[in-house]
C-alpha cells in the first residue's frame, strides 16, 4: 500500500514517482505525485482517464506532452491540464531530467495501477515499452478500466477483448495487482 512520501521507480520508462498526497490523505479526491523522468524517458502508452482529470506543473526541465491532437513542450513553471476522456501521453523532451507535479482527480485506483506497473517493470516482467505480457495486462486493465484505458479501439471493443483475456490470465495466476515474490529461507526448527 502506497503512503505519502513513498517513492517508486520504473527502470524501463525512466520514471521515478514520489507520492505527495495519497487517496487516503484526500478521502479519495486526489492523488498528488512528484514525477522525475530521465532523458529519453516516457510514460508506457498513450492513454485516457475516462473519469479523471490530470494536471501537470513543471518544476524543472522540459516535458513533452500530447493531449488530443495537440503536441507541445512545457518548461519550468508551465502547466497543462488534461480533462477526463482526453487521450494523452508525456515524455522527457529535454537533455536533462524533467521534474513535475501531477495531480489526478479523483484518485480512483490510480495509486494501485502505478504501483503494479512500476513493480512489474522493476522485476523485469515488462517489455521495453513498459508493458507486461498481454494476458497479465488483460487482468490489470480490466480491474483498472475506470482509471485508465487505451484511446483506441473503442471502449466496448476493449471490454470484449478483456472479457476473453482476463479469465485466461487469471487461470495462469495473474492478478490485478502485483507484489514481488520474496523467497525467504526456511528457519530450521530447534
Amino acid at each position: 500500500m502506497i503512503r505519502t512520501g513513498d517513492t517508486i521507480h520504473n527502470p524501463v520508462t525512466g520514471e521515478r514517482i514520489t507520492f505527495r498526497a495519497t487517496s487516503a490523505d484526500t478521502d479519495g479526491k486526489a492523488v498528488v505525485i512528484e514525477c522525475a523522468v530521465q532523458p529519453d524517458g516516457f510514460v508506457a502508452a498513450r492513454h485516457v482517464h475516462p473519469s479523471q482529470s490530470e494536471r501537470f506543473a513543471v518544476i524543472d526541465g522540459t516535458l513533452g506532452i500530447k493531449t488530443g491532437k495537440q503536441k507541445r513542450t512545457l518548461g519550468r513553471g508551465e502547466v497543462a491540464v488534461v480533462e477526463q476522456g482526453t487521450p494523452h501521453q508525456f515524455w522527457n523532451a529535454g537533455k536533462d531530467e524533467v521534474r513535475f507535479v501531477c495531480e489526478v482527480r479523483p484518485a480512483l485506483q490510480f495509486e494501485s495501477l502505478l504501483e503494479t506497473m512500476f513493480t512489474l517493470a522493476a522485476d523485469g516482467k515488462t517489455n521495453r515499452k513498459g508493458m507486461p505480457n498481454p494476458l497479465r495486462l488483460a487482468v490489470i486493465a480490466r480491474a483498472h478500466f475506470d482509471t485508465v484505458r487505451l484511446p483506441h479501439p473503442p471502449a466496448w471493443v476493449q471490454r470484449a477483448g478483456l472479457a476473453l483475456g482476463t479469465p485466461l490470465g487469471r487461470a495462469l495466476g495473474y492478478r490485478s495487482t502485483y507484489t514481488p515474490e520474496v523467497n525467504v529461507p526456511a528457519i530450521p526448527a530447534t
